[in-house]
């Protein structure tokens, strides 16, 4: 156990310019100290746990401050988790989106029939994603739009998510 001298200004100090006792001690053994006008006394135990002195039987630290802060804090923090795996949910599904446009383009380009070209790209993506094929003689070119919305809160707005892919038309 060590002790530490804290400063503090004239009517901030503890109990005013009085006595100190130490409460980690028994009361018959209390021992009285005479502060000076600009100090108190802390103790201190442990690593990193403070105990701090008391004012005539009265604590005048704050204990399970921490508990508290976390116990406030928790709600929050949980809210910000959740949308950032739902940001995370959503750039997956960006990249689906991307592969699967660029799968379809090239099998459009190649001459396949519209309806293979929208199930190849339903397949690389969600089966409810909206796919937009346009062909004409130079290029070809294909449209993804996915709605994500996290399993955990189905009442939550869809996020809209799409890309879109062009080749060159093979003759």
């Amino acid at each position: 156990m060590r002790v530490r001298r804290t400063s503090f200004q004239g009517s901030e100090q503890p109990g005013g310019p009085g006595n100190v006792v130490f409460p980690h001690r028994p009361r018959s053994q209390h021992e009285r100290v005479t502060l000076r006008p600009a100090q108190a006394i802390r103790v201190t135990q442990g690593p990193g746990l403070a105990r701090t002195a008391a004012v005539d039987g009265r604590r005048w630290a704050s204990r399970g401050s921490v508990t508290a802060e976390t116990a406030a804090m928790l709600p929050a923090l949980m809210v910000v988790l959740a949308a950032a795996l739902w940001a995370i949910q959503a750039v997956g599904a960006q990249l689906e989106c991307v592969d699967a446009a660029r799968a379809a383009a090239r099998a459009a380009a190649r001459g396949e029939p519209l309806d293979q070209v929208r199930d190849v790209a339903r397949s690389a993506t969600r089966p409810d994603a909206q796919v937009a094929v346009t062909r004409d003689t130079e290029t070809t070119k294909v449209q993804i739009t996915v709605r994500v919305r996290p399993a955990w809160g189905s009442s939550l707005p869809a996020v809209h998510v799409s890309a879109s892919a062009t080749a060159d038309t093979e003759p």
